[in-house]
């Protein structure tokens, strides 16, 4: 909606990455527009002003690039956002979960005073690796979190893929709404079942799709 949210990809070699211009209304947006950047957050290319989020996408490109993260995306879909104002993971309840993600997506403790006062958005991309490496799971693995009390980021092996990823974390954070407003006892998905969707379309084994197909 409006200018809400960001997309950036990443050239791992080249050292930039490219972002949406911030307040610019997606409609309007044209290539030139886009800002690049190298990982010092100095801008390579582009007249406008970066996305108010880039330094968060900074941090994470800095902690998580090593795995393959090539795009990031941020959003502020409702289901989502609903699951990050609780403050709350979303279990893993079902196949279309367990499909892309091997684990509940993981929402973060809230930012700190002293982090906001630092480096709000900077500390915003800590806050999400600090969790990840906390909680010891992989961002390949598990490709979407939220931020307590803000929203949902994405990421993907592209800006294409992290979009997908956001679209899929939406529908998610849905199923899961519904499912516990119809049981409030629900409990996850057995390990087993889990194991068996995930692995069939991810890893070495994976059978799902024609080839590279996703």
């Amino acid at each position: 909606m409006y200018t809400w949210g960001n997309v950036s990809a990443f050239d791992a070699a080249a050292g930039v990455f490219a972002i949406k211009p911030s307040g610019v209304p997606y409609d309007a947006l044209r290539p030139e527009d886009m800002v690049v950047l190298d990982l010092d957050g100095g801008v390579v290319e582009g007249k406008l002003r970066p996305s108010s989020d880039m330094p968060t996408h900074l941090a994470l490109y800095r902690r998580f690039s090593g795995g393959g993260i090539r795009g990031i995306t941020h959003t502020h879909s409702p289901y989502a956002v609903a699951w990050a104002q609780a403050a709350r993971s979303i279990p893993l309840l079902g196949t279309t979960h367990a499909d892309h993600a091997a684990f509940a997506v993981p929402c973060t403790a809230f930012l700190t005073e002293d982090a906001v006062k630092r480096n709000y958005e900077e500390e915003t991309g800590v806050l999400i690796a600090d969790t990840f490496r906390d909680l010891g799971l992989s961002p390949v693995e598990t490709p979407m979190v939220l931020v307590a009390g803000h929203g949902p980021f994405a990421w993907g092996e592209s800006a294409e893929k992290a979009v997908y990823h956001a679209c899929v974390l939406e529908e998610i954070a849905k199923m899961a709404a519904l499912t516990l407003g119809i049981n409030p006892a629900a409990k996850p998905l057995p390990a087993y079942i889990t194991a068996k969707h995930y692995t069939r379309k991810h890893g070495a084994n994976a059978y799902y799709g024609q080839g590279n197909c996703h």
